[in-house]
């Protein structure tokens, strides 16, 4: 009986030493995962670059207004002509709905300064002084250099028929210059030399948008066409010429550009004032036909 005792106190110490050897199983805890960022989006500087067209301008404010409502806000503007006078304006910091109400207010008197012949050989029938004082009042007299935006307008050097980009000094004589349309204006003096009409040599100034750092170019043609253009005076027959040589540089000026935005203004003359509501409305509507688009080539420039 005892060694049958033995025998099973010897087994219950074999069972409790089998039962002391299992080990706990050991759970592996997973590092924590440190999440990868996204990459940052690639910062564009978008240019905006607003062609010449006397009235026909009101249209730019129109695309602007657009453009703002969708969120998209230009990093450089440069205009020609009647694209330099609203740039200025924009670059200024007036948004768009601030630039249609002055587009309301603008009496085309104010602008306007007849300029007397001087024994025949006057060379403009606008001196151009009204609408130099006119802009330097809207920007509240301010260089370029100390507008909002980085602005730049083009003008066309008499001489030798070199393009200048302005992006320094007075703004109001700059886009006079920018705006002085041969035969129309008498051309501007700056620093000895005389400026006319940038549509001479870049109607809608795309390259110059990317020399002033744009990575894409949202460009606004409001050239009308050749074969729509009147021409009863001889106001006329120098803006037909404009139309014509206009077409002609545009058709390499434009593929650079990234977007290009042309307003349907029919008929409407570069002197008709009286269609400022509806060049503004057309402005909007061909902004709006290719938003998507615009959207689109953005978000594929910003990705890394």
């Amino acid at each position: 009986m005892p060694s049958r005792r033995l025998a099973l106190l010897a087994i219950s110490f074999s069972i409790a030493a089998i039962s002391g050897c299992k080990t706990t199983p050991v759970i592996d805890t997973p590092a924590p995962v440190t999440p990868i960022a996204a990459p940052e989006p690639k910062k564009i500087r978008i240019g905006l670059a607003l062609g010449g067209g006397a009235a026909r301008g009101f249209a730019h404010i129109g695309v602007i207004k657009a453009l703002e409502a969708q969120g998209i806000y230009p990093d450089v503007v440069v205009g020609t002509s009647a694209g330099s006078v609203v740039g200025a304006l924009y670059a200024a910091g007036n948004t768009g709905f601030q630039l249609q109400k002055l587009a309301f207010d603008m009496d085309e008197a104010a602008i306007s300064d007849w300029a007397m012949p001087l024994f025949g050989k006057s060379t403009g029938v606008l001196k151009g002084e009204a609408l130099q004082a006119y802009v330097n009042k809207a920007v509240n007299n301010q260089p370029m250099e100390k507008l909002k935006i980085p602005f730049g307008a083009v003008a066309t050097e008499l001489k030798n028929g070199q393009p200048i980009l302005f992006q320094r000094g007075n703004t109001g004589m700059a886009v006079r210059a920018s705006s002085s349309v041969p035969g129309v204006f008498q051309p501007v003096t700056i620093n000895g030399k005389s400026y006319v009409d940038g549509g001479l040599v870049a109607p809608v100034p795309v390259k110059f948008a990317r020399d002033m750092g744009a990575d894409f170019v949202i460009a606004v043609n409001i050239s009308t066409q050749a074969d729509v253009q009147a021409t009863v005076s001889s106001v006329d027959v120098i803006m037909q010429t404009f139309s014509i040589m206009g077409q002609r540089i545009n058709q390499y000026e434009l593929k650079d550009a990234d977007i290009v935005i042309t307003p349907s203004l029919g008929k409407m003359a570069g002197n008709d004032f009286n269609s400022r509501n509806q060049a503004i409305l057309a402005g909007e509507q061909a902004a709006a036909l290719v938003m998507a688009q615009i959207k689109q080539k953005l978000e594929a420039k910003r990705r890394p």
